[in-house]
C-alpha cells in the first residue's frame, strides 16, 4: 500500500510502522535468497557468505575485522572462524593484512578476486536498485536513509541488550 492510498483510508502512524516493519522482513527475506544464490554459485557455504557480509560492511565503514571481531559477530568458536577464514582466503575470497596501527593484530579484508566475483554477481542488482529509486526525489531518499538509520540504531541497542543479558 502506497503513502496516498494509506492516507486515503484514514490510516495511522502505527499502520504505517506495521507496513515499515513487514517491508524490512520482506527486505531480510529476499536479501537472504539472493545470498544463498551467491554462496551455492560460488561453493561457498551459509556460514562463508555471512562472514563475507560482515567483512564487506566492516570496510564499508573503514573499520576492518579481526578475525576475534568476527567470531563475536557471527557467534562461533573462534577455531570455526579460523577454519572459515583460511577457506576464505584459499578460494581467494578473502585476505589478511596487518594493522597498520598495531602491528600485532591481523585484519580482514576481500581479496581482488572475492570483490571480482561479488561486482559479478551483484552489479545487476545494484543497477535495478538504482532504476528502482529513479523515480524518487533525494528529499524522500534522504528521509528514507534517515528512517533506515533509526531502525538499525535501535536494532543494534536492542542486541546489545540481548547480549547482555
Amino acid at each position: 500500500m502506497s503513502q496516498s492510498e494509506h492516507a486515503a483510508r484514514g490510516g495511522d502512524r502505527a499502520d504505517l510502522e506495521t507496513l515499515i516493519a513487514g517491508d524490512l522482513r520482506a527486505l531480510s527475506e529476499v536479501s537472504e535468497q539472493i545470498g544463498q544464490v551467491f554462496a551455492r554459485a560460488n561453493d561457498l557455504r551459509a556460514n562463508d557468505f555471512r562472514a563475507l557480509r560482515h567483512v564487506a560492511h566492516a570496510e564499508t565503514e573503514d573499520r576492518p575485522l579481526t578475525a576475534g571481531q568476527l567470531s563475536v559477530l557471527m557467534g562461533m568458536s573462534q577455531a570455526a572462524v579460523t577454519y572459515l577464514v583460511e577457506r576464505m582466503i584459499e578460494s581467494g575470497h578473502l585476505r589478511r593484512e596487518t594493522d597498520p596501527a598495531d602491528r600485532r593484530r591481523v585484519l580482514l579484508h576481500y581479496d581482488e578476486h572475492g570483490m571480482a566475483v561479488a561486482r559479478d554477481f551483484f552489479g545487476p542488482l545494484g543497477r535495478r536498485n538504482t532504476a528502482a529509486l529513479a523515480e524518487f526525489p533525494d528529499e524522500d531518499l534522504a528521509t528514507a536513509h534517515r528512517v533506515l538509520a533509526a531502525i538499525i540504531d535501535a536494532m543494534r541497542e536492542h542486541y546489545a541488550w540481548l547480549s547482555a543479558t
